[in-house]
This record gives C-alpha cells, structure tokens and sequence, in this order.
C-alpha cells in the first residue's frame, strides 16, 4: 500500500519540490490529514505548533519544516510531537521517512 501524504504548505516552489519527493518515493499525495500517513507542514507561525499537537495526539507523524532563523518554532513543533528540520533539510528527511 502506497504512503499517503499531507502538504501543507503555502509555498509553491516547496509545494512543488516536495510533490516530486513525494512521486519519486511511490507514495500518494492526500487531501484528507486523517487518511494521511504523514503530514508535512510549513513552520509559519505558533498555529501550525497547535495543528502539530493536534495531529501527534491523534497518532499522525507530522514532517514539520521551517527558516533556520527561527529556532525556537523548530522547537516548539519538535516538543509538540513532530520532526522538525530546517528548510535546507525538509526533503532529504522527507524521502529518508518515505523510503524507511
């Protein structure tokens, strides 16, 4: 069964990349975050930290990315429940979680 996965994330241009991450792991993009098997979400403000705990609570792994200048979002979405990385990383862990 092929993974299903949730993009979150206004940013076209990691919209886009992270679709082909997505296509070349063989996994399915989902619109539904409770049929989902990960959700990725874009570290933009604090509600995105509440969305992270929401999910994590109800057993769905969150991918969650964000600017390098901005620790301490990082933080919060790593103690609310997520993987948590820097845009520089968010694909490579996002294959690494598809592929494992």
């Amino acid at each position: 069964m092929k993974k299903r996965v949730l993009l979150d994330t206004p940013d076209l241009l990691f919209r886009s990349k992270l679709k082909a991450v997505v296509a070349a792991a063989d996994a399915e993009l989902s619109r539904d975050e409770v049929a989902s098997d990960l959700v990725v979400i874009e570290l933009g403000d604090a509600r995105a930290v509440e969305r992270i705990g929401q999910l994590v609570e109800r057993g769905i792994p969150v991918l969650a990315y964000g600017a390098h200048v901005r620790p301490e979002l990082l933080r919060a979405a790593r103690d609310a429940g997520a993987v948590a990385v820097p845009n520089s990383q968010v694909e490579a862990r996002l294959r690494d979680l598809l592929t494992s």
